[in-house]
This record gives structure tokens, sequence and C-alpha cells, in this order.
């Protein structure tokens, strides 16, 4: 087979054939350069480590660690030549900073191996993510706490299969994604913690016979302490599937708040106004105000559930320790991370601008036979009945009125004692939407009193 048939097999895209291809499938640097900062870090670190345990001079390790930050410098001014031949991140910063400073450089990496390093880079930067997250998770909590506070009287449908079921207000509806958008926050903290061991000195597989000092290079990066098997060091990307899970997660209940957003600023339910800043308009129809935030955070769901099935998929076969499927984690992670904090940030933006419509609120809870519940509990409370009796009773009331055309409060009273002739007069009381919810005081209720408690509490544990 001729040198040009060959290349024709594999392909025009690989114009020199297999050792192209290799290349091509090997080399991880354009996605993990996105580490640079955490590699150089752990280099720093290591390099300091090594000197002070005597492994190399003080004089080479200051080579070492102004050398590194020389390069630091190149990359994020752009200077630096990134290249595929040296595969990654780790070896490109070597090869450039020992065209800095020469020999000294290849005693950087004395007592470590690749496997520990990415892993320990990787690591410091998903670590910077979880931060990132906190960061936003605390920014959406505090705008919702904000509306919660506005409309902790205003009263508005809750809805039960999108049909209505009973009165809520605005206040209690906003502090449910609150306490979804808290146990978020709540794993983003747990993942941060669990994760916070360092694999720096696992070297390849099974630590090394330098007497290095993990301690020192572990406290050095923030860590709490280093891992406590070297294998186990260079295996583990349960930090990475943690995060892909807390984003997950998350970004299914930012998925479910985008969808309540496009239904109610739909014409049909007119709730909510979308700031111009988070909708668009259309190319035909000038009436239209798109909320495509909102339905491109639905979306994201999609590709970091996907990210996340992929790594557990990567994973999953893998003995220990270290296979090169595992340089098919950052890709995944990387994106994962990027449309998490997007949709976190377009969501933070959304419910800061957004203005809730309290006339089209009010007119909805009252609709849709909204306070029969409160009608079968009155039943019970004050006639005694037993309560599977009390929801025949006001099922038939249901039936009647809407028979007439009519919601419960328009019933006369002759229509309700037709069917239980105890009814008395006082039953108008709990029909309104307002004493519905100013009834509702259990804990965790949507009575106003209730969510003003609960926005002091969220508003405290912030602090």
């Amino acid at each position: 087979m001729t040198d040009k048939s060959a290349n024709q097999m594999w392909g025009g895209r690989f114009a020199a054939g297999p050792d192209a291809i290799m290349e091509a499938i090997n080399a991880s640097i354009g996605f993990d350069k996105r580490m640079a900062a955490q590699d150089i870090a752990g280099s720093r670190a290591h390099a300091a480590m090594l000197a002070e345990t005597g492994v190399i001079s003080d004089s080479d390790a200051e080579a070492i660690r102004e050398g590194l930050l020389t390069v630091l410098s190149e990359i994020e001014s752009g200077d630096f030549a990134f290249s595929t031949a040296l595969e990654d991140i780790h070896m490109n910063v070597e090869a450039r900073l020992k065209e800095i400073i020469g020999e000294p450089a290849g005693r950087l990496h004395t007592g470590r191996s690749r496997n520990d390093q990415v892993a320990t880079d990787f690591k410091l930067w998903v670590r910077d993510q979880l931060d990132a997250a906190e960061t936003g998770l605390l920014a959406l909590i505090g705008a919702l706490l904000e509306q919660a506070e506005a409309g902790a009287d205003w009263v508005m449908p809750g809805f039960t299969h999108l049909q209505t079921a009973q009165p809520v207000t605005w206040g209690h509806h906003m502090l449910a994604y609150v306490e979804m958008f808290g146990r978020d926050l709540s794993r983003v903290r747990d993942a941060r913690a669990r994760m916070n061991e360092c694999p720096l000195g696992a070297a390849a597989l099974a630590g090394t016979s330098f007497p290095i000092d993990r301690h020192m290079t572990a406290k050095a990066l923030g860590f709490d302490r280093p891992s406590a098997n070297s294998l186990d060091a260079v295996s583990d990307r349960d930090f990475a599937l943690d995060f892909l899970n807390c984003a997950s997660i998350c970004a299914m209940h930012l998925s479910r708040f985008a969808e309540e957003l496009v239904i109610w600023s739909s014409a049909q339910f007119r709730f909510v106004i979308l700031s111009d800043r988070f909708s668009t308009g259309s190319s035909i129809m000038p009436q239209k105000k798109n909320p495509d935030a909102a339905e491109l955070i639905r979306a994201k769901v999609g590709r970091i559930f996907g990210a996340n099935t992929a790594l557990m998929m990567v994973m999953k076969g893998l003995p220990l320790a270290y296979s090169k499927d595992m340089q098919e984690d950052k890709e995944q992670v990387f994106d994962a991370a990027d449309n998490w904090m997007l949709a976190l940030a377009a969501m933070t933006g959304m419910v800061s601008d957004m203005s809730a419509n309290r006339e089209a609120l009010a007119a909805a809870a009252g609709a849709g036979f909204s306070t029969a519940t409160d009608l079968a509990d009155w039943l019970v409370r004050v006639l005694g009945l037993p309560f599977r009796d009390a929801h025949h009773v006001t099922g038939s009331l249901v039936a009647l009125a809407e028979k007439k055309g009519c919601d419960l409060p328009d019933l006369t009273l002759e229509d309700m004692k037709s069917v239980h002739a105890d009814i008395t007069e006082d039953v108008f009381a709990v029909l309104g939407v307002e004493n519905s919810v100013n009834s509702r005081v259990s804990y965790g209720g949507t009575a106003p009193s209730g969510v003003r408690l609960q926005v002091e509490r969220w508003k405290k544990a912030l602090k």
C-alpha cells in the first residue's frame, strides 16, 4: 500500500497518516489548558516542599517558582504557544519552564507523576467551580428572598397537576425555590468538604521513595489533608462526579423554575412580566416578547445531565489505578460548569428584574374552586362532620356551582343548605382567598405571617 493510499484510507483530515491520528486522540491540551493556573499553583507548592525536605536545592526551587510565574504570565496574556505534540498542560508548562530556567526545570517532577499532578490540578479546578457555584446560589437565593418578602401577602393560585388547587401567597411560592436552592447550596458545601484531600505526592500509583512532605503541599494548596491511599488518589474522580451531581440536581431545579416563568409570562397567565434584558422579540410578530433566557436555562439541563452520565460511563469499568480513559473526564465537567454558572447567573438576573402582576395573581387565586378545601375544613371544624363526609358534601357543592356557572363564594346560603341543611352564613367567611391563606398558619404554611418568619430565618442563616 502506498503512502498516498494509506492517507486516503485514514481520511483527508489526517494528512500525515496514523501518527497524526494518534497525536489528535492522545492530546488533551486543547481543553486542559483551562487548568493552567491550577497546574502552576500545584507545581510551585511542590517545588517549595522539595526544597524544604532537602530533595532539591533552595536555589533550584526559587528558580522553578519564579519561572513558573513567568509561564503563568505568558499564558494569561495570550503569549504562550501551546503544542499538541506535548500532549497536555503539564508537559507544555514544563517544557516552557526549561526554556526559561534551564536545567533546574528537570528537577520539578521529582517525587510526583502526571497521574497525581492531573488529579491535583483537576481537584483544584473543580474546587474553584464549587466556590463559584456557592456564590451564584447565594445570589439567587437572595433575589428570591427579596421577591418573597415583597409579596408575603400577595395571593395567587397554588397548583397540583397544573390545575388550581388552593390559594397560596407569592412569597410562599418564592420560598419553595429558596428551599430547593438551599439544598443545592448544602450539596455544594458537602461536596467541597468531601473532596478537599490532596492527591499530590501519590505519584504514579504507589507513592514515592523521596522524603516528601505531603502535609506541607496539602496545606499550601488549601486542602484539609493529603489523600490517605496513593492508589485511590490517582484513581478517584468521585469529586468530579459529586460536582456533576450537584450541577444536575440544581439544573433540574433551575429548569422547573424556568418552566414556570415561561408559563407565567404567557398572555394566558400574565402572572409575571420579565424584563427586556432577559426577553427577545419575534422577527415576524411584533407583539411577541419571548422568555428566551428561561427557555435556554430549561434546555441546559440536558447538557449537564449528559455530562454526568458520560463521566459515569467512563469510570464504571476502569480497574485501578490510572487509565487513559480518564482523560475524558474534563471536557464533560468543563462544559457542565460553564452552563451551570451561566444558568445560575441568568436566573438570578430574571428573578431580580421580574415583576409579579399582583392583580392577575389575585384574580386567578379565586378561580377554579380554590377554596373548596377550606369549605371542607369548615364542615369538619364547625359541623363536626368526618372529613370524608365533608369531602363528599364539598364535592356536591362544587358540582352545583359548576352547574350554575359560578364559583363557590357565589352560591347562596339556600344553595348550600340544599346540599347540607346545617350549613350557616358563617361558611362564607372561609371562602375568600385572603381568609384561606391567612388561616394556613401551620409551620411551613402559606400564611403571610409564616412567610415572613421563613424569610427572616433564611436571612439569619445566610449571614
